[in-house]
């Protein structure tokens, strides 16, 4: 074997597994088929499920050090969701994917672990012992696992033949980053009566400190083809449609025509070769939420990796990887298609959509409402199904992040394994065959307002309070030794 795992594609999906792997102790070779890094900024924020577990391993301020990552509000739909919405401890910031890039290259660099670039995939065969991967000029690479994180056009997913359902793009829209110049519109989503619209949101400053802005414009006639380029007049003809002359473009860095194709894969697993990131769903991007579930993706998978290749993974646990992200991925794809409906991305001002819209803005001002669309959005109304661990209501949930006294709970999950918080001091002959895959605290201090709860190296809940621990730790964490 050349590497335990090899994951193909080093974007944000594909450097944060290859940051879980290392974390697990796991050897890892991480290709990419380009021979530098993109300087494109593609997504634009990190919602606060990432957030959290970028903090549960230590990252979240180095990167936030990287320069100016304003708090920003969310939305459903072009519906603003005042930060306030669902109350979590790290609300969303703007930090786009070239960030994010930039900044685990380095990271993983620090490690030892260098992307090998200019590595085209071609071929792939796998058997009972691990995978072969072929590249275009003539190596190849032999791993026990692969990890498919090479994007919406994806290789791997190709030479599988795997299974790619869904709804074809019918019409696209131009995303672009800008500098902008005159009066600042006052909300981030504006439409005029003909149905032409922008959507505005913070990506930092530039090396001279000047603001910089992602603009989104669509409506009549703006539904190019593809591969059509984006010029300068067509962005300052959508600035002027939508917002009159008060709104100058003063420099276009870059821009796309994206479309609104929604696909998922049928199974995130294929043997020993598993999907994640884009390669696995795309959809527009709504909220970054491509980026947000690729890289939720790889928190999940990663830490099941490493299980496999200690050997002490339960039989089961690799399957968990589907059962569990399939869901999550195709509820992004359900929400991104409804805001698509809503928003009216053609333009076509039909009454009834409407009609719809005025119905629905009035709901998303119940703060129930907001906070029901604030935790879609961000990730966190995601709930695992956890099988016979009871139903707690805290079960399959991002664990909350308290204050024990000594520590916080993210904290105590940088080691990269399972955490059984034990205020009252009760499991501890219980637990120890499992020392090694699971840290175990007594140090919980007084009123800190938790029983005891077993957490997963990626921050879920698998058991909390009553019986059942000794079963909950042998589904996740194998036989006792």
């Amino acid at each position: 074997m050349d590497t335990d795992v090899l994951v193909v594609g080093a974007g944000p999906t594909g450097m944060t597994l290859a940051n879980e792997l290392l974390t697990a102790g796991v050897s890892t070779l991480l290709v990419d088929r380009m021979a530098r890094r993109s300087d494109l900024s593609k997504a634009g924020g990190v919602q606060s499920r990432t957030l959290e577990a970028l903090d549960q391993r230590g990252l979240l301020e180095p990167l936030l050090a990287t320069g100016d990552h304003p708090v920003a509000a969310g939305h459903f739909a072009g519906i603003p969701l005042p930060l306030d919405s669902n109350g979590h401890r790290l609300p969303w910031r703007s930090v786009p994917q070239v960030v994010i890039e930039g900044f685990f290259e380095r990271h993983l660099a620090e490690h030892g672990l260098h992307a090998r670039r200019d590595h085209e995939l071609t071929g792939l065969a796998q058997d009972e012992d691990g995978v072969t991967a072929a590249f275009a000029d003539g190596s190849a690479l032999r791993a026990r696992h692969l990890v498919a994180a090479d994007g919406a056009h994806s290789t791997v997913r190709s030479l599988l033949r795997a299974a790619f359902p869904g709804q074809p793009g019918t019409l696209t829209i131009i995303a672009a980053d800008v500098r902008l110049g005159g009066a600042e519109p006052a909300a981030s989503h504006t439409w005029n009566e003909d149905g032409h619209w922008a959507a505005l949101f913070p990506l930092g400053t530039d090396a001279q400190g000047r603001p910089l802005r992602r603009l989104v414009l669509g409506g009549p006639g703006r539904s190019l083809p593809r591969e059509a380029p984006v010029t300068e007049d067509e962005i300052r003809d959508g600035l002027t449609t939508v917002f009159g002359t008060g709104v100058r473009l003063l420099e276009l860095r870059y821009a796309r025509r994206i479309t609104n194709a929604s696909r998922q894969v049928e199974r995130y697993r294929h043997g020993r070769v598993f999907l994640a990131g884009d390669a696995a769903h795309v959809h527009l991007p709504l909220g970054a939420q491509g980026m947000n579930t690729g890289m939720q993706d790889a928190f999940n998978l990663g830490w099941k990796l490493g299980a496999a290749v200690h050997g002490w993974a339960p039989e089961h646990l690799l399957d968990t990887y589907h059962a569990e992200r399939h869901p999550a991925g195709a509820a992004v794809l359900r929400n991104v298609r409804a805001q698509s409906l809503l928003m009216d991305w053609a333009g076509t001002r039909d009454p009834d959509v409407l009609a719809t819209r005025e119905v629905f803005t009035a709901m998303a001002q119940l703060p129930d409402v907001r906070r029901h669309l604030a935790d879609l959005m961000s990730g966190t109304a995601v709930r695992y199904p956890m099988p016979g661990t009871g139903a707690h209501p805290l079960v399959g949930r991002p664990a909350p992040d308290l204050d024990l006294g000594t520590a916080r709970v993210h904290e105590l999950l940088r080691s990269g394994r399972g955490v059984l918080l034990d205020p009252a001091d009760a499991f501890a002959e219980l637990a120890a065959p499992w020392t090694g895959r699971v840290d175990r605290t007594d140090r919980v201090a007084p009123g800190a307002g938790t029983g005891p709860m077993l957490i997963r190296p990626d921050g879920y809940v698998c058991w909390a309070g009553g019986d059942g621990l000794e079963a909950a730790l042998g589904h996740w964490f194998g036989e006792p030794s």
